[in-house]
């Protein structure tokens, strides 16, 4: 029956919320979800209302009148109150844009609901009887009277301004309180909101940056292993190079070099132990003086080729000191990476500890 003479004109969707009835300053989430919030019209009654329904239980059913008010709080979030009712709803939406349009179609629905009452008020006044007679036969006013009906009408009207101006003071103290809450506690949901997608944000960047990590550390391991084996090979070459070639090229160098020495050194014994004091022809000394520069050149090669030897052992021994040198710069980069991954697993359990 409702559904057929009551006929939605707006609908959205929006988190919904109310006053907590004991403080009137926290605000109470009615469900866990965005639920549907819609605009109705009454043409039997005339009468226009924002209902919500959550399964089979309505969370909203507010009859919209002139001197209701939609405030909004920030920029996702309005509120009104409700007399009746003796609560105020908040509705939280997902973009501002929504609740822009909510609260323009609360002014609409306001102000057909104003035009509705007093059109509804001349159709009264209209009806009266008491429009119909004049200023002349108005009865005087009971009031004059000084303990009959109109001093309890007086005390009832007066009564009743009382209980609205209380009321309207009441709704005024609840909104504003409701808004300094609802301010709060949108800055801090925005605020826990921001955080978590900060975490979610360094969780992922450090998935890939693990990913990253384990793929360099296992690139790092290879080139140890392929240094450490280079290294192995110098080490075995140098051995092979310092035991056998230096000592076969430089040995019998020195020997032949020696033997080469003595020989001259006799030949130079034997023309001095001469008797008579005769002395070599000159074919003799020419002979002799070529001897000994062919002396000479064979002991300033045998020379060159042991400084050849003495430089290859020292360009060996170099090399071999800067492979050691890489080693331990490669070996100390591992260690770093390998803190930076431990550093990093901890930080992820600690992340994963707080989700």
């Amino acid at each position: 029956m409702s559904t057929i003479r009551e006929q939605p004109i707006f609908s959205t969707r929006a988190h919904i919320f109310q006053i907590d009835p004991a403080t009137k300053r926290n605000w109470i989430p009615t469900s866990k979800h965005a639920l549907t919030v819609s605009y109705f019209y009454d043409a039997t009654r005339n009468v226009y209302r924002i209902i919500s329904v959550g399964g089979t239980k309505a969370i909203i059913n507010s009859t919209i009148t002139p001197n209701m008010t939609f405030t909004k709080t920030s920029q996702k979030f309005g509120q009104w109150a409700d007399s009746r009712a003796n609560t105020v709803y908040g509705l939280g939406f997902a973009s501002e844009q929504h609740l822009s349009q909510f609260a323009e179609k609360f002014q609409e629905v306001k102000e057909a609901a104003r035009l509705a009452r007093e059109k509804s008020q001349d159709k009264t006044e209209l009806t009266s009887p008491a429009l119909s007679l004049t200023s002349q036969q108005i009865l005087p006013s009971p009031i004059i009277s000084s303990n009959g009906p109109g001093d309890d009408k007086l005390f009832r009207s007066q009564s009743a301004d009382m209980e609205m101006t209380t009321e309207r003071e009441r709704i005024k103290k609840m909104l504003s309180e409701g808004s300094v809450c609802e301010v709060q506690w949108e800055a801090e949901f925005f605020t826990l909101q921001d955080n978590n997608n900060k975490l979610v944000a360094a969780l992922n960047e450090a998935n890939a940056n693990v990913e990253q990590w384990k793929k360099q550390l296992a690139a790092y391991q290879e080139e140890t292993e392929t240094l450490r084996q280079r290294v192995a090979e110098l080490e075995a070459q140098r051995g092979h190079e310092s035991s056998g070639e230096a000592r076969e090229e430089s040995s019998p160098a020195l020997e032949e070099l020696e033997q080469l020495v003595k020989a001259r050194d006799e030949e130079l014994r034997q023309l001095k132990g001469q008797k008579g004091g005769s002395w070599e022809t000159d074919e003799e000394c020419e002979d002799t003086r070529q001897k000994v520069q062919d002396l000479e050149r064979r002991n300033t090669d045998l020379e060159r080729r042991l400084r050849l030897a003495e430089q290859s052992l020292s360009e060996t021994l170099s090399e071999r000191e800067k492979m050691y040198h890489e080693v331990a710069k490669v070996a100390e980069i591992m260690d770093m990476k390998i803190f930076e991954l431990s550093e990093l697993r901890q930080d992820l359990a600690k992340l994963v500890e707080s989700n």
